[in-house]
């Protein structure tokens, strides 16, 4: 749930802490007082829509910051973990997660997830994990098929099955291209066995041995540079053992006057071996260099083999790789595809054969959550029909409609169709449909609805899904939902309703209310008022936290009376929070 928000220099707020609770959390106050701008914060920070312009006059930037806490993570963490992990975020452990949002007077802006900074589309992902914000301009999700279809699984309870279909379906895909590939066209498939017989013969051809190019140079560098490399080798074999005074002959001079030494006094006798030892390895390396000396030797012929093996590779290593490593794992993909491609007939009948199994098993369980879900939308469009009376439109049809077309666009190939019936959410595309009035046909939500008709809508779906919600154990149950003023158009009996909607949805949710109506106010767990003080010059949003009944009947009192708050106003708000209360 959402636990606390803080927002600076936001539009009228300089700054100003909230913390909600558990229940029907409701704010209240006069037009224009700054309720919806809570709202719309929150937004912000759930990775909305950034626009300098809400920046308060005089700063330098914006900030909102919105606390979440899990009240039971369970052993699989709280519901944003697997999102965390993703996105390389800390405290998946944790029940608690915190979103940063900033905005600069530039237009720059950035948000933080525990102090992590992550993207825009990132955090949009992580957002309906925590709220879900239904006002008058947020009617996006319940108008699209694909999120009419989620709310009607969520109440047929089939997520399990919807899972199974998602992985054949995703079976049956891989299947189907590989398919598609092996029934290219023939003469594209000649083409490429040449083109890679020709890159495997070649390759292999080479004979290539590992470091060889390598070796190669370095044999070259010394063919290249002969004269020098002997001038420096024989100078250094010269040091070492021929000249007079040579290293070598130094060093036993030394070793003869060590022993001469030894006979009258043994203090030195601990650097007599290491001398011995340093001798050795020098008449060890003199030996080598008289043998390299020896080999050394004017080849032209095997210089010019070397260059034209050095060739060689370099013209391989443009065509199929930058190492001599490269090149082999690109000669072993051409003879994996070149084997494919010769087997095509073989293989061809081996995937026709998986790809109908595949095909069939997707059929039979998408089926099933076909009549599942068939069975599942009488239930819905009658419980929700039930409960859009109650909230004032007792003359609207609702209904779920079928649609099943021919192949369905697969989202994985840029509207390519499926060669079978279908696609990863099953064989089904459904619309809502409504009637808001006697004697209109049915059609499409987005088609025939208002902005006030779409948030009860939402409202009765919501209550509806809320009593399903023990059917079947959902990590969605338990959300934030936010309602932004989904009083407008309605009032009296029809207020009372939403209320009571409201606050039975608030029993499985966490809920935010804005709302104008004390009818729907007086229903709420927790109340706080929002206003604007003018103080110096200029204007500040307040909220202030109902604690008492005293302090919510004179809120009350002011919604029923408006600024002239009469003893019968507060007496008619104190009768209301009562009667409220036995509900």
């Amino acid at each position: 749930m959402l636990q606390e928000i803080h927002i600076q220099n936001y539009a009228v707020i300089e700054s100003l802490e909230v913390e909600f609770h558990p229940g029907l959390n409701v704010l209240t106050g006069e037009t224009g007082s700054g309720k919806s701008i809570l709202v719309d914060a929150l937004t912000l920070a759930l990775g909305g829509r950034a626009s300098p312009d809400v920046i308060r006059t005089g700063a330098e930037r914006a900030t909102v910051t919105a606390v979440f806490r899990a009240e039971e993570t369970g052993g699989s963490g709280p519901p944003w973990a697997f999102w965390l992990e993703r996105y390389s975020v800390g405290g998946e452990t944790e029940a608690e997660i915190i979103l940063r949002r900033e905005i600069q007077t530039g237009g720059r802006s950035r948000l933080l997830v525990n102090d992590e900074p992550v993207t825009l589309s990132g955090a949009r992902e992580l957002a309906p994990l925590l709220v879900e914000v239904h006002g008058q301009g947020e009617h996006a999700a319940l108008v699209q098929r694909e999120a009419q279809l989620e709310l009607l699984d969520a109440f047929a309870c089939t997520r399990d099955r919807v899972t199974s279909v998602r992985e054949l379906y995703a079976r049956r895909r891989e299947f189907e291209r590989e398919w598609t590939g092996l029934n290219q066209n023939e003469q594209e498939r000649l083409r490429a066995i040449d083109l890679l017989r020709f890159q495997v013969d070649e390759i292999n051809g080479a004979r290539l041995e590992p470091g060889e190019d390598e070796r190669l140079e370095r044999e070259r560098s010394v063919l290249r540079n002969l004269e020098k490399v002997r001038a420096a080798a024989a100078g250094a074999y010269a040091t070492l053992h021929e000249e007079e005074g040579s290293a070598l002959a130094r060093l036993a001079a030394a070793e003869h006057a060590l022993d001469d030494l030894a006979r009258y006094d043994r203090a030195l006798d601990s650097h007599r071996e290491p001398l011995a030892a340093a001798r050795s390895t020098l008449d060890d390396l003199a030996l080598a260099l008289g043998n390299y000396l020896e080999r050394l030797e004017a080849d032209p012929g095997r210089l010019d083999e070397i260059e034209d093996r050095l060739a060689l590779l370099d013209r391989l290593k443009r065509k199929y790789g930058g190492t001599l490593e490269e090149m082999a794992a690109f000669a072993g993909r051409a003879r994996e595809e070149l084997s494919r491609l010769e087997h095509a007939d073989e293989r061809r009948e081996e995937v026709r054969r998986e790809l109908d199994a595949a095909g069939e098993a997707y059929r039979k369980v998408a089926a099933a959550l076909s009549r599942e879900r068939r069975a599942a939308a009488f239930r819905l469009a009658a419980e929700v029909q039930r409960e859009l009376a109650q909230l004032g439109m007792e003359k609207a049809r609702f209904e779920v409609g079928f649609d099943r077309a021919g192949s369905l666009p697969d989202p994985e190939s840029a509207g390519e169709t499926t060669n079978l019936i279908g696609g990863p959410s099953g064989v089904d595309r459904i619309t809502f449909d409504v009637s808001p009035n006697p004697g209109e046909e049915l059609r499409p939500l987005d088609r025939v609805a208002s902005g006030g008709e779409i948030s009860r809508l939402m409202l009765a779906l919501k209550t509806v899904l809320a009593g399903a919600a023990s059917r079947e154990s959902r990590e969605s149950a338990a959300r934030t939902l936010v309602f932004d003023e989904i009083d407008a158009g309605i009032g009296g009996q029809v207020a009372d309703c939403v209320g009571e909607r409201l606050k039975r949805l608030a029993r499985e949710n966490q809920v935010l209310c804005v709302t104008h109506l004390p009818q729907i106010a007086c229903f709420a767990d927790h109340h706080f008022s929002v206003e604007k003080i003018e103080r110096g010059g200029r204007t500040f949003a307040a909220v202030q936290y109902l604690a008492t009944q005293r302090e919510r009947a004179l809120e009350l009192a002011r919604m029923l009376s408006g600024r002239r708050i009469t003893d019968a106003g507060i007496e008619h708000a104190a009768t209301l929070l009562k009667q409220t209360s036995r509900r």
